[in-house]
């Protein structure tokens, strides 16, 4: 094996070998505003200090930062302490030096939870939202909105729980250990879709046909039909006139389609079959016109999957899922900003 005296450029050496295998990091470190948070995550360090003695709190924007590596790796609050103190890449992309202390699980988890309770995923959704209108990737093309199940783990009830659940037991009689209740995802909901079934949550994303930017998100449990949530996430108005509107056959009556006509929007919305009342060859040549903008949706869930991995949330609850779900819509945002910001090959003909 080959050993050498080590040197002062040693780590600069080794991020620049990381950055060439995988320069992600570095370029979201670089083409992100973090200070454009600051004032919404500032929310959080507003209770007044009791004393000035202790140590004094992580900065609020390198522990956004941490969740938003968190959220990119689907880490657990241990694992992405772990791997801040492992890891070069991690370290780098938040400022940090072997000399510096790292924020340990707790202190991660309790800053989500602060996060949460403020109901900030939201308001840095938007204001990142702001930030890419003003970077010129505005609304200019018709909106795809589409339903993504979020699952969490998939609970161990007896039959006679889930009975006395249905019928409206509290889950404080139902399950009478606390230890027990404290484990069970009660606002998580089964559906079925053809034959898979889930269990969890649904990301309900309103996304842009041209950019691929997700505009809007609701979540809900997993049973609730996409339909449901559909108006409180579609825009009151266009961007401009006869903006069109396209959702699957799940998005198809009368009562959304006379919505999206009083609010402007061109509805585009695959229409559906019946029984004993078959699609015609027409209705079917439509559908395929429109299900090849609408597939564009499946782009945004399938790059979230590819880079956030397994989908499966940690958490327990419809709040903290909500919270997550929206984390991940905003981290998925900033990748595709980098991703739309990076300079095109030019095509030599």
């Amino acid at each position: 094996m080959y050993h050498r005296p080590p040197s002062f450029f040693d780590v600069e050496n080794q991020l620049a070998k990381i950055y060439q295998l995988n320069d992600f990091l570095p370029k979201l470190n670089a083409m992100i505003d973090w200070e454009l948070f600051r004032p919404d995550l500032r929310k959080v360090r507003e209770k007044e200090r009791l004393s000035n003695a202790g140590r004094k709190p992580f900065d609020e924007v390198l522990m956004f930062k941490i969740l938003v590596l968190k959220t990119t790796y689907n880490l657990a609050d241990e694992r992405i302490e772990e791997q801040i103190r492992d890891r070069l890449s991690f370290r780098d992309f938040l400022g940090l030096s072997f000399s510096d202390i790292v924020p340990d699980a707790k202190t991660i988890w309790l800053f989500s939870e602060q996060l949460k309770d403020l109901g900030l995923a939201r308001t840095l959704f938007d204001r990142f939202g702001e930030e890419l209108d003003r970077a010129g990737f505005q609304v200019k093309s018709g909106l795809i909105l589409d339903g993504s199940f979020v699952e969490v783990p998939r609970p161990r009830n007896t039959k006679e729980e889930n009975e006395r659940l249905k019928n409206g037991e509290s889950p404080e009689t139902v399950f009478t250990n606390p230890h027990v209740r404290s484990q069970k995802d009660t606002d998580a909901e089964w559906t079925k879709k053809g034959d898979e079934k889930y269990c969890g949550y649904e990301n309900h994303a309103l996304v842009d046909d041209e950019h691929k930017i997700v505009r809007d998100y609701a979540v809900t449990g997993a049973a609730v039909h996409d339909s449901v949530p559909c108006t409180s996430v579609v825009p009151d108005k266009p961007a401009y006139p006869d903006q069109e509107f396209f959702g699957d056959s799940a998005y198809a009556g009368e009562k959304i389609d006379t919505e999206l006509k009083k609010r402007g929007f061109i509805p585009m919305v695959n229409e559906r079959a019946y029984r004993n009342k078959p699609l015609t060859e027409d209705q079917k040549a439509t559908n395929k016109v429109k299900s090849s903008v609408r597939s564009r949706v499946e782009h945004v869930f399938g790059a979230m999957k590819m880079r956030m991995g397994n989908e499966t949330l940690r958490t327990i609850g419809l709040e903290r899922a909500a919270f997550w779900i929206g984390m991940r819509n905003l981290v998925y945002n900033m990748g595709r900003f980098v991703s739309l910001k990076r300079p095109r090959p030019v095509k030599v003909r």
